[in-house]
């Protein structure tokens, strides 16, 4: 298993080609590639031509840092059809860029509507026909999130919309900030998953149906909105003996294809002392399950 550095804190305060040695000097062999307006936007055509990918190259090889996975976030299942032949499009680039990179894990939403969930998981379905022979001539993992607000947020329907690709190269993200929308059960998802979960963030978030459903309050009441937080382990609900007992129990500790990811939003201003509590705490979990 890789534990890898999300470094979305960074963004504002470091140029992308800086990653690789901000990871370095906060302990991390390992790093995560998410949105950024030099590589891989959000949403839009990846930017990085070939000489910004060799230079990321030599960054992490002056710095010792490996890219453990690449995230990109696009439209690949939106029920609008020019912006899913757009994303198909997009990805074409980004699976370029990853391979080019040395990478082979990619990690990635569900992206859709939830209020047009059959017409988003026909397009998804879609564009896997498309991307599906591509991603497995390259070799990659392509493994998904549900994440709120996407047409499938719930995880075990969302192993079952991953089974229907029906290619060991897609498999499953659990995000540890998503597990109150994804049912709370983070076991029977495990479970459920096995070989097909290979990635995991790692951060903390409050339950937000706590307190009878008013732990938070939007008006006017019955507002569509998704609420969760990317705190550092032990600031929220997260039940983090089971998370990582789980992770034990289906053997995603002990394999070479895993990547675990520290993914704090929430505390920029304390990005350098967080991101190393975050490599302590998971380092010592794991130590503790095994």
């Amino acid at each position: 298993m890789k534990i890898a550095l999300d470094p979305t804190p960074y963004h504002h305060s470091h140029k992308l080609l800086e990653f690789p040695r901000v990871a370095a000097d906060l302990g991390y062999k390992y790093l995560q590639l998410t949105p950024h307006a030099d590589m891989i936007p959000f949403y839009n055509h990846p930017k990085a031509d070939d000489e910004l990918v060799a230079q990321m190259n030599k960054a992490c090889k002056d710095a010792g840092v490996e890219i453990a996975s690449v995230l990109p976030v696009l439209r690949w299942s939106g029920p609008d059809e020019d912006a899913r032949e757009a994303a198909v499009r997009y990805w074409k680039r980004a699976i370029q860029i990853t391979v080019d990179l040395g990478v082979s894990t990619m990690n990635t939403e569900f992206s859709g509507r939830p209020e047009k969930a059959e017409e988003s998981e026909r397009a998804f379905y879609r564009s896997m026909e498309e991307l599906l022979p591509i991603i497995e001539r390259e070799g990659l993992d392509v493994l998904i999130d549900p994440h709120p607000d996407d047409f499938v947020e719930d995880g075990l329907a969302a192993i079952r919309v991953i089974r229907g690709v029906n290619s060991p190269n897609i498999g499953m993200v659990y995000v540890a900030s998503h597990s109150f929308h994804m049912g709370n059960q983070p076991l029977e998802i495990m479970r459920a998953a096995g070989d097909k979960l290979r990635l995991v963030h790692v951060s903390d978030t409050m339950n937000h149906h706590a307190s009878h459903g008013l732990r938070y309050i939007t008006n006017p009441p019955g507002n569509a909105v998704r609420v969760h937080q990317h705190l550092k382990i032990g600031d929220g609900d997260v039940n983090w003996d089971e998370f990582f007992g789980g992770l034990k129990e289906i053997g995603f500790l002990d394999k070479d294809n895993t990547v675990m990811v520290s993914s704090v939003f929430a505390e920029d201003e304390n990005a350098d002392d967080v991101s190393r509590y975050q490599l302590e705490a998971m380092s010592k979990y794991v130590a503790q399950v095994n």
